[in-house]
């Protein structure tokens, strides 16, 4: 199959018409998207990205009504996220409706849904009589794909279409958000922070991002956006060795002088960093290094979601 990269809407809505796959623009990451209603469209994004059948999907939709169908109900607390956030990085794990085919919530009852910010899908989404099932558009474990040329890389052959929209200007994964027994929780660490979070509610949520079996959502498993390159954090600095053959990537400074570094953020500012991440790590990635280092961040506000996604990266080289 010839992968093509484009900014031809009509070519992306036909292709997710006949049951294709399409890579698509977000304000978070690239997404891999099909038919969120077609069982055989589904089924290809599992294949495609070699992504386990137990690991729920996403539903994109272009705005909170076009949502309705496809849920239950719609608790107080989550629809009050919502308001501010979407069309924005929030995803909320909803009760679903029979509409929504079980292939995508892995058989669990709620199904996980959002709006994205972004204008190109939010067109997309508008011209399309179904919603978008769309993970991140890269393999699976392997680093989230924030630029076309991410996407083209890892998953070149295997779908027609990328959306050419830009470089994604979040750069994390949307938060994840759900209700049990009326407490709210939070699933997945994103691009809207806890503290974000609890200044609207006006009390801190549980937070609850791991699962040792079956995920009941996105990016709770423990092994995920991982590099080819054994990436190790920055835990000691005496016993690195500085040569040639490692890489380094810093949030704000350079504090051991090597030469072979990406610095996220030289202002400091997590959200900067936060977008440049993912594409420092594809960038160190393709460069042939023996390993690459990585800085831990401050354990607060995106900092936290940061050493989230940095900690499932790492354990796939922990020995």
């Amino acid at each position: 199959m010839k992968t093509e990269i484009g900014t031809d809407l009509k070519i992306a809505i036909e292709q997710l018409q006949k049951g294709e796959l399409v890579a698509i623009p977000t304000e978070t990451v690239y997404g891999l998207a099909a038919d969120g209603t077609n069982n055989l469209a589904i089924h290809k994004i599992f294949e495609a990205k070699g992504r386990p059948k137990t690991n729920p999907l996403i539903l994109h939709f272009s705005n909170s009504e076009a949502i309705s169908p496809y849920i239950k109900d719609f608790p107080k607390e989550l629809e009050k996220l919502a308001e501010l956030f979407w069309p924005g990085p929030l995803t909320l794990l909803l009760n679903k409706s029979n509409l929504v085919p079980d292939i995508i919530t892995s058989g669990h009852d709620r199904v996980a849904v959002r709006v994205p910010a972004h204008s190109i899908t939010l067109d997309l989404l508008k011209n399309l009589p179904f919603p978008l099932a769309a993970p991140s558009a890269n393999l699976y474990g392997k680093i989230s794909p924030t630029k076309t040329e991410h996407v083209f890389n890892q998953l070149k052959g295997k779908i027609p279409y990328i959306l050419e929209g830009g470089p994604c200007n979040k750069g994390l994964e949307s938060t994840i958000v759900g209700m049990e027994n009326e407490k709210l929780i939070i699933y997945r660490l994103g691009s809207i922070s806890v503290e974000d979070i609890e200044n609207v509610l006006g009390f801190k949520p549980k937070v609850n991002i791991n699962s040792n079996e079956t995920p009941l959502t996105s990016g709770m498993v423990k092994h995920h956006y991982a590099p080819t390159t054994p990436l190790f954090f920055i835990d000691s600095i005496n016993d690195i060795d500085k040569t040639n053959s490692y890489g380094f990537i810093f949030f704000q400074n350079d504090f051991m002088g090597v030469s072979n570094k990406i610095i996220l953020s030289e202002t400091g500012n997590l959200n900067e960093a936060a977008r440049n991440l993912y594409n420092a790590m594809h960038t160190m990635d393709s460069q042939g290094f023996e390993k690459i280092y990585i800085e831990r961040f401050p354990e607060n506000e995106l900092g936290r979601t940061i050493n989230d996604r940095l900690k499932r990266a790492t354990a796939k080289f922990e020995q």
